[in-house]
């Protein structure tokens, strides 16, 4: 072996020693919390969602769902500054499973409901009719528990503060 070979050999295994500490380096510790997505079926299961997590920002995984095919109509009661929050249509859902196209909305309610004051941070509608689903789980950011939720009708309180708000979200799962 020429010494410019072992100088490259050298320059190798010195690269790949560099490359395996910075990976055992960036492995040392906990995810950030922040970070870390909960998954849906972790969220429906138990209690309120509202009283297991508070207001705090929380990151939650599943399958989004829109549904305003079969709506009834609803103009989410009579104070109008809540009726993004207790209103039925469109139902937004995130769900622990992929729906079919052919779901209901009846099967939707299962999910975990999502509303936002502006409407906004939704994905845009995947097809002009039907239901709006996508081929991979989003992550959703937002909380429970909206300053809002007081004012919904009382048979929808509940429902108003077990409504995930979304401020944002992100179809790439880490």
């Amino acid at each position: 072996m020429s010494r410019d070979q072992r100088l490259a050999v050298l320059a190798l295994a010195g690269l790949g020693a560099f490359v395996f500490g910075l990976l055992l380096i960036g492995s040392i510790g906990q995810v950030r919390p922040e970070l870390e997505g909960i998954p849906v079926a972790e969220v429906l299961a138990g209690g309120p969602p509202a009283d297991r997590y508070g207001t705090g920002e929380l990151r939650i995984v599943g399958w989004y769902a829109e549904l305003s095919g079969d709506c009834r109509g609803d103009s989410g009661g009579a104070d109008a500054s809540v009726a993004w929050l207790q209103r039925d249509c469109p139902l937004r859902v995130l769900l622990p499973q992929q729906p079919t196209e052919q779901a209901t909305q009846a099967e939707l309610e299962h999910g975990l409901r999502l509303a936002a004051p502006n409407g906004r941070p939704f994905p845009s509608r995947a097809k002009p009719g039907g239901p709006n689903l996508r081929l991979q789980q989003l992550t959703f950011v937002g909380h429970f528990g909206d300053a809002a939720a007081a004012r919904c009708v009382p048979d929808r309180a509940e429902r108003c503060r077990s409504t995930f708000v979304v401020s944002d979200y992100t179809g790439l799962i880490r």
